[in-house]
């Protein structure tokens, strides 16, 4: 049985799933002086929408589809060049399991955890866990689309004390790009693994890096 309300909780900041720890590269992207205000954000969030975040959207789409989310969980760590990333990405992928195990359990899920007891990739967890909730691929990507650029609009408020107003008022403006990056994706995950996009933010895995090694950080990521 399919309900977009479903869509509401998966999406909400408040699922517990742990991304609130997570800057989204926003953290040393400000330090960098990258980020300044909302024109910056915005700016930011784009190009993170368009490379990593369309690639990620496609991974949770194809599981969402069905496809082997092994299979998937390989092709993510292929995609993700940075080992802090992919670090980050599947321990995210094991806090989102609990909570969605707990929310929606399903067979796919328990066979998925099982086989990947560090945890797979979030994306691909994710696509599974909208499948669980008898969601589709377009909202799996959505989703996923959503969470590349409010993970880090939500981080800059913090690191830079900007007005929330400003900060959601950029989202706003991103949601014809949202709504562009989840429908590309979600073509994407029909036409099989290899044709998922691969799109890549060098900038980000460099920032990766050197964040992971910061003495003190706000954010784990």
């Amino acid at each position: 049985m399919t309900t977009r309300a479903a869509l509401l909780v998966l999406a909400d900041g408040r699922f517990p799933a742990g991304g609130h720890a997570h800057s989204g590269g926003a953290e040393p992207a400000v330090k960098a002086g990258h980020i300044r205000d909302a024109q910056d954000l915005e700016a930011f969030c784009l190009g993170r929408l368009h490379t990593t975040g369309l690639t990620a959207a496609a991974l949770a789409a194809a599981a969402a589809h069905g496809l082997d989310p092994l299979a998937l969980d390989d092709a993510a760590d292929a995609r993700t060049p940075s080992p802090a990333l992919r670090a980050v990405a599947r321990k995210l992928g094991r806090q989102l399991m609990r909570a969605a195990r707990a929310t929606w359990p399903s067979p796919e899920l328990a066979a998925l955890a099982a086989a990947r007891p560090r945890g797979a990739h979030q994306p691909v967890v994710l696509g599974l866990t909208a499948r669980a909730a008898g969601l589709g691929p377009s909202d799996a990507a959505h989703c996923v689309a959503y969470e590349t650029v409010s993970g880090p609009a939500t981080a800059v408020v913090r690191l830079l004390s900007l007005d929330p107003f400003e900060a959601t008022a950029v989202l706003a403006r991103l949601t014809p790009a949202l709504d562009q990056v989840a429908e590309q994706a979600a073509e994407a995950a029909l036409r099989g693994i290899d044709a998922l996009p691969a799109a890549s933010a060098p900038l980000l895995d460099i920032s990766a890096e050197a964040h992971a090694a910061w003495p003190v950080r706000l954010f784990a990521s």
